[in-house]
């Protein structure tokens, strides 16, 4: 017997009917079990979610690929800063900036960055490495058996990067990494993934890989697909030093003049905030990145744009340095040792998170060149952004604006 919408509410207001089971009482059809599960969840706790089931999309696009027992959608407000110039090997010109944060300054903090670096020239960015990284463990007898497993797989390369490989046609496997402990070897595999950020595809990769060891290489065992030395989600040394998905470096001459009257402070104030709060303070905390805020850019854009915000921690991990030059102009760059984005796949293809991305060109990929062009050409733009916000935090925090900044637009307070 069919049951009605009021009866298939009060079941899972029971708990006879499971939040993961209601799409199997509509014929599958999400959105009508998204409005259930909400009105429902309305009833189990007293809230009210209107506002939560007010969006625009189908959720049906989210459907075995973003969301599980969907309610309905959050809303964050996004704002635009800009256009920043950048140059680099596939961003070429002026772009705005979407943000999508809570935090009154920001994107005013990235505008002011953004409007410097483009008065004084613009950016330059460049990528140096682009591989995505998926590191599994093995199992294996014995030490000497671990050294035959690194040669086996060193001499039999082709043959893993083919099995690497599979039925996935824009995922290449590059090299390997590895690391023995005990009875446990790491492999680390590093990957090509095109424009996706590739981590789905990447962790098939490595399991194909690991079982095709293990039909030659019998007692070598596969433990895990993820064995942590990837590291994902994780802030870590070996990222830092490694890489993991982008490497990249944006990098500004600020005119002393600008400098002086948009910033309201000097280059040698910046250059010793970068020394006595960047260099001195995180090294004394002894934290991965020497950086102001950089995670407040990448988690802004990141949300925007529908990146895997977990990603931030490690996206997150700058170094800024900066120097006066033999002329007094200020030399600024930022590197990125491990951004992870991607313009396709994920969360990017949603309708908002589409728009945020094609607002830089950035949407998709390109039909006419390389697979990887356009996850590169945002990557340039992101880099470039974040240091718009070094930049910027920096100046304010050399001038001594930072809190009157943060009163005036943070908390609506006028002076």
């Amino acid at each position: 017997m069919k049951l009605n919408t009021e009866e298939l509410k009060e079941k899972i207001v029971n708990e006879e009917i499971k939040f993961y089971e209601v799409e199997g009482y509509v014929d599958g059809d999400i959105n009508k079990a998204t409005v259930l599960r909400r009105k429902a969840l309305e009833k189990m706790t007293g809230a009210s979610l209107e506002t939560i089931g007010n969006y625009s999309f189908d959720m049906a696009q989210t459907a075995m690929r973003n969301i599980e027992n969907p309610i309905g959608a959050a809303q964050i407000p996004i704002g635009v800063a800009g256009p920043l110039k950048v140059k680099g090997d596939y961003a070429d010109g002026k772009y705005y900036l979407p943000l999508c944060t809570t935090e009154g300054a920001l994107v005013a903090s990235v505008n002011r960055g953004a409007s410097i670096i483009t008065d004084s020239g613009g950016a330059k960015s460049k990528i140096f490495r682009s591989l995505m990284v998926r590191a599994p463990v093995m199992k294996v007898p014995d030490a000497e058996h671990a050294v035959k497993l690194v040669e086996w797989v060193e001499e039999h390369f082709e043959e893993v990067k083919a099995a690497f490989k599979g039925d996935e046609p824009f995922v290449w496997l590059h090299d390997f990494q590895w690391w023995i402990l005990g009875r446990n070897v790491f492999l680390r595999f590093r990957a090509d993934s095109a424009d996706a950020m590739g981590m789905n595809m990447i962790t098939k990769g490595s399991e194909k890989a690991c079982n095709f060891i293990s039909e030659n290489l019998p007692w070598a065992k596969l433990v895990a697909t993820s064995g942590n030395m990837c590291v994902d989600k994780k802030p870590s040394a070996v990222n830092y030093l490694l890489g993991r998905g982008k490497t990249v470096q944006g990098e500004t001459i600020l005119k002393r003049d600008f400098i002086n009257k948009t910033l309201k402070t000097t280059p040698e104030g910046m250059v010793e905030i970068v020394y006595r709060k960047i260099y001195l303070g995180t090294g004394q905390a002894a934290a991965y990145g020497l950086n102001s805020h950089v995670a407040n850019i990448i988690a802004a854009i990141f949300l925007a744009t529908g990146q895997d915000a977990a990603q931030v921690v490690e996206s997150s991990m700058g170094i800024v340095t900066a120097e006066i030059l033999d002329d007094g102009d200020l030399y600024f760059s930022l590197t990125l040792p491990s951004l992870e984005i991607g313009t396709f796949g994920g969360g990017t293809g949603l309708p908002t998170q589409r728009e945020s991305l094609s607002i830089m060109g950035c949407a998709g990929f390109y039909k006419d060149k390389p697979p990887g062009t356009m996850a590169k050409k945002f990557a340039e733009i992101v880099a470039a952004a974040a240091l718009a916000g070094e930049i910027s935090l920096c100046a304010a925090l050399s001038a001594g604006h930072l809190t009157t900044a943060h009163e005036r637009l943070g908390r609506g307070i006028t002076t």
